[in-house]
């Protein structure tokens, strides 16, 4: 094909015509008959700005000399202008001397040690407990109710919650005695570092009960995403109201919100059980059931079900591979209730919402 392409070029056929009739690509047929124009020789010339030796070398003395060794750059040009003298920029200052590897920090700056995500493990309920207060529009602008919320990252059970007109350490003792008086007293309560959670009452209430405080890193917001998926239930929900009418109002609602959640809400981080069942060790039995009717069904219509494993349900909190629940320290937990602490086991479920 090389020989046809060269028989059409030389008859004065053109290199594309050519090539198209030998079934050859352009490129390649002159490529291979050697018609590919010879590469052109570039000269590297130096920029007509290019710094000479000696002016490098005098930079480099007058930026090391005696007079501005302790100097930055941008010191020294100044007040060689002062001066009447002008060297260079400071932008070619910074270059000779990045050359000679003379350039580093060399201001005194505090040196923050690196912020280790501490990790708290719950094996079991009533082991670790997590806190926070979040805000509730009042019935006019600029009026607002604060929910203080607290949650066992185990079950994710809520144990309890307060709504009051202002935020205070005092009053979040308060939801504390309560709490620990009916569901027992925890190893580790966890809040992020609002000053209501770093308050001396609470560190006082806490150290006297003998239970370790766990705090949010500084300026991380996200280390608690099981208070964060509350919060999103909470205010996603379709009941959430804009604005509350009155303090009894927002009490209500999240009295009866904690009710739906505890014993209603089919938690998905829980295997689709509640956070009660959970709470209360009522889950194994839950899935077992599930399982027998899944199995039953299986039995009904073999064909429906993909798998020749017998289904089954989860029967833990947590999936198996995960049979302590983790929780990274740090974020914000809101929610609203009464201060009252939330019902233990057996109570009822109320409607939803009220």
């Amino acid at each position: 094909m090389s020989a046809a392409y060269a028989s059409l070029t030389g008859a004065g056929v053109s290199t594309r015509r050519a090539a198209m009739l030998t079934g050859l690509v352009r490129s390649t047929a002159i490529r291979r008959a050697g018609l590919c124009p010879a590469a052109r020789t570039r000269r590297c010339t130096d920029p007509a700005n290019k710094l000479t030796m000696l002016e490098r070398r005098r930079i480099l003395d007058t930026l090391n000399s005696d007079r501005f060794v302790d100097l930055a750059p941008l010191q020294i040009y100044a007040q060689l202008l002062d001066e009447g003298t002008y060297l260079c920029s400071v932008s070619t200052m910074y270059r000779v001397l990045r050359e000679h590897a003379q350039v580093k920090e060399r201001r005194r700056l505090a040196r923050h040690p690196a912020t280790v995500c501490p990790e708290l493990v719950a094996t079991a309920p009533r082991q670790v407990y997590s806190w926070d207060i979040t805000k509730l529009a009042g019935p006019i602008k600029g009026q607002y109710f604060d929910a203080y919320v607290m949650i066992d990252i185990y079950s994710r059970y809520i144990v309890g919650v307060h709504v009051h007109t202002h935020e205070s350490g005092v009053l979040a003792t308060e939801l504390m005695k309560e709490i620990f008086g009916v569901h027992g007293i925890p190893q580790v309560v966890h809040a992020d570092r609002g000053t209501s959670m770093t308050s001396k009452s609470v560190a006082a209430l806490l150290a006297d009960l003998e239970v370790t405080r766990s705090h949010s890193r500084p300026r991380v917001s996200n280390d608690n995403p099981f208070s964060e998926a509350l919060f999103k239930t909470l205010k996603y929900g379709p009941e959430f109201p804009d604005r509350f009418r009155s303090l009894t109002h927002a009490r209500q609602f999240m009295d009866s919100f904690a009710q739906w959640y505890n014993h209603e809400h089919r938690h998905t981080g829980l295997g689709l059980h509640t956070p009660a069942d959970i709470h209360y060790g009522l889950a194994a039995d839950k899935a077992a059931d599930r399982t027998a009717v899944l199995a039953d069904a299986r039995a009904r219509h073999p064909q429906r079900f993909g798998t020749t494993t017998p289904p089954k349900c989860q029967r833990h909190a947590n999936p198996d591979h995960l049979t302590e629940s983790q929780f990274g320290p740090s974020a914000r937990l809101g929610l609203m209730v009464h201060s009252s602490v939330v019902p233990a086991a057996g109570t009822r479920p109320r409607s939803r919402f009220l």
